[in-house]
């Protein structure tokens, strides 16, 4: 793969932007029937995910590097990874009891929220001893939580998100192959962890 195509779709499809993506899945392609928050104010719950999932993460990590406590926004050295991932932990933790906090939100918010933050966690533990793919274990938890969702939503129709979910998958694991940015053992590991802990909660939680 091109490097400038592999940097480029490691960008878009960083981690801290997959809630976003996969929460205007939930919010604006499952029918209005499956979820009880008005469509009219969605808007806002998705501006919310994107702030706190993002924007405070995003922040954080970039104030870091202009303090001289990572070399770069990328965290190329495994560890540099772990206060970044905890703190990430810490704010998707804290989003997904303000989900669950506000009766206004559908079950499946908090408990898809808790899921990403379990698996921030999970990144966080596994960074300690072995540089896993943050990317690739985000790939694989959305992809396991489209399944989900078909599962528990099944007039949904998820057929299309799921399917364009398995390509964006594996072009991003592709990117971060060619990149050299891991060994093929982190990128399917990464992919593996998150995909089976997405699947894991849900037949634990549902």
């Amino acid at each position: 793969m091109n490097r400038t195509l592999a940097q480029v779709l490691s960008v878009v499809f960083h981690p801290l932007l997959l809630p976003t993506y996969l929460f205007a899945v939930i919010l604006y392609y499952m029918p209005t029937a499956t979820l009880t928050l008005p469509y009219r104010i969605r808007w806002i719950v998705l501006s919310m995910i994107f702030f706190t999932t993002f924007i405070i993460p995003g922040v954080a990590a970039y104030s870091l590097v202009r303090l001289g406590h990572l070399d770069s926004i990328e965290m190329d050295r495994r560890e540099q990874r772990s206060l970044p991932l905890l703190f990430t932990g810490i704010c998707y933790a804290l989003t997904s009891y303000l989900l669950y906090r506000e009766p206004s939100f559908d079950a499946i918010f908090y408990f898809v929220m808790g899921v990403i933050a379990a698996s921030v966690f999970l990144t966080y533990i596994i960074t300690q001893f072995w540089k896993i793919s943050a990317h690739s274990m985000g790939m694989g938890g959305g992809l396991g939580l489209l399944l989900v969702l078909n599962w528990v939503a099944p007039d949904a129709m998820m057929i299309g998100p799921i399917a364009l979910g398995i390509l964006l998958t594996g072009v991003v694991l592709s990117a971060r192959l060619s990149l050299h940015a891991h060994t093929p053992a982190e990128v399917y590991g990464g992919f593996g962890s998150g995909f089976l802990l997405a699947l894991g909660a849900a037949y634990a939680g549902l």
